[in-house]
């Protein structure tokens, strides 16, 4: 089997941009929409954003079909077609939840397991096809390349919407999302199609028969450095996730920013991801010439979980300056340290899923589902942090600060947690030198 040119991963990760324009639709668009525009609770939107997050945890599931099939496109492009029409029906609902009506929540409920579904299915095929069909020396590139592709299509997507929609109305949401939902399945069909070779690859794609499902999960909970690696990504990605869902209620809250205005915060927290990733993926590179590759990415992992933890403290105190505040220029920091942190630990995973040959949707789904359970987790804690704190304290502004100070903390904890693993054995998870 040939392994992919980097035109082939290029075009995988339109595949990933894609998926990531949408779902920045239902995660931050809708969720800023329903909080502020419609006066809904904030643990609403949240609660839908950790159902979908629990859908994925069939990511396992769809991983270990694509391992035994002859073929990961069609799983791809259907996750891509069901994410699609998730995302539409969503924006459907909030003109029915806006009045309070039943179905609304009916409605939102069913597109959020469509949402998560599709994610699932097209998220976990793609992360395997990347690891079964990239040459060993490539896959911390390819992981790179992917999902900066993944921000930057969020990026311009956050900026394109956030342009369109004010002054806002229910049409123009609705006219915006089934363009972007339409551009974006057309696009990930268009990139993918014949990507994974024609005629189809042999069975099995991989050496060696693949074992049940239960069996596989089994087989890869048994193996110490997938398991403690499996650990880091929820503890870390739990961190991550908590100001996900409260950036843009935050701004529209205590800055006064307009819907068009926190969207394209969004866009500008993403843009500072990018620019992270590509920092880290350029920098890293060069050091590992020098020292232990393993070791090195380590080092990014705690330098940017260290970084992300200074930015939100940062955001902590916002809360109580206000609007002198230089938000923007936070916001970009919060991103940048993000994009360092992720881009090294999503390098490692790529390597530690290659190292088991046919195995590798198996091994992603696991990780998937670790780091769904974290960020629905996490968004659901911070959004009904928020709405305690302010039913509680009358305080929108101390909520606020609590509330980041807290997901700072965790930030440090998994820096904290990412040192001891690098200490036990003198070395980072032994698989991760490959992604350097």
């Amino acid at each position: 089997m040939t392994p992919l040119g980097w035109l082939g991963i290029v075009r995988l990760g339109l595949v990933q941009s894609a998926i990531g324009a949408i779902v920045m639709l239902a995660t931050s668009l809708l969720n800023r929409v329903m909080v502020v525009e419609y006066a809904l609770p904030a643990a609403l939107p949240a609660g839908l954003v950790a159902w979908h997050y629990a859908v994925q945890l069939s990511r396992p599931a769809w991983g270990h079909r694509s391992d035994r099939g002859r073929r990961r496109t069609p799983w791809v492009i259907f996750g891509m077609v069901t994410l699609a029409a998730g995302a539409l029906l969503a924006v459907t609902s909030v003109g029915l939840l806006a009045t309070r009506s039943g179905w609304g929540f009916v409605l939102a409920f069913f597109a959020f397991t469509l949402i998560g579904a599709g994610v699932g299915a097209a998220g976990t095929s793609l992360l395997a096809l990347l690891a079964t069909r990239v040459a060993p020396e490539r896959r911390a590139a390819a992981a790179s390349i992917t999902w900066i592709m993944m921000i930057a299509g969020i990026v311009v997507t956050a900026g394109i919407a956030g342009a369109l929609i004010d002054p806002f109305s229910l049409e123009r949401l609705t006219a915006v999302a089934g363009g972007v939902a339409g551009m974006a399945l057309l696009v990930s069909i268009g990139a993918i199609w014949g990507v994974e070779g024609d005629p189809p690859l042999p069975e099995p794609i991989q050496a060696g028969p693949v074992p049940g499902f239960g069996e596989a999960v089994r087989g890869m909970w048994g193996d110490d450095d997938a398991r403690r690696f499996t650990v880091f990504v929820f503890l870390s990605m739990l961190a991550y996730s908590m100001q996900d869902l409260i950036l843009e209620p935050f701004a529209g809250l205590v800055f006064a920013f307009t819907p068009g205005q926190s969207t394209q915060l969004s866009g500008l927290q993403h843009a500072g991801v990018l620019v992270g990733m590509i920092v880290v993926g350029i920098g890293g590179s060069g050091f590992a010439k020098r020292v232990r590759g393993a070791r090195d990415l380590q080092r990014w992992i705690v330098g940017g979980c260290v970084g992300s933890a200074l930015a939100l403290g940062g955001l902590a105190m916002a809360a109580r300056v206000g609007p002198g505040w230089p938000l923007s220029a936070n916001i970009a920091l919060l991103g940048f340290a993000n994009g360092v942190f992720a881009v090294a630990a999503i390098g490692a995973m790529m390597a530690l899923a290659g190292a088991d040959t046919g195995r590798e949707g198996t091994r992603m789904g696991v990780w998937g589902a670790a780091q769904a359970i974290a960020f629905g987790l996490g968004g659901l804690l911070g959004a009904i942090g928020v709405d305690l704190g302010r039913a509680l304290t009358g305080s929108t502004t101390d909520t606020f600060l609590v509330v980041f100070g807290v997901e700072a903390v965790l930030f440090l904890a998994a820096a904290s947690l990412s040192l001891r693993g690098l200490g036990r054995r003198g070395r980072a998870w032994p698989v991760a030198r490959e992604a350097a």
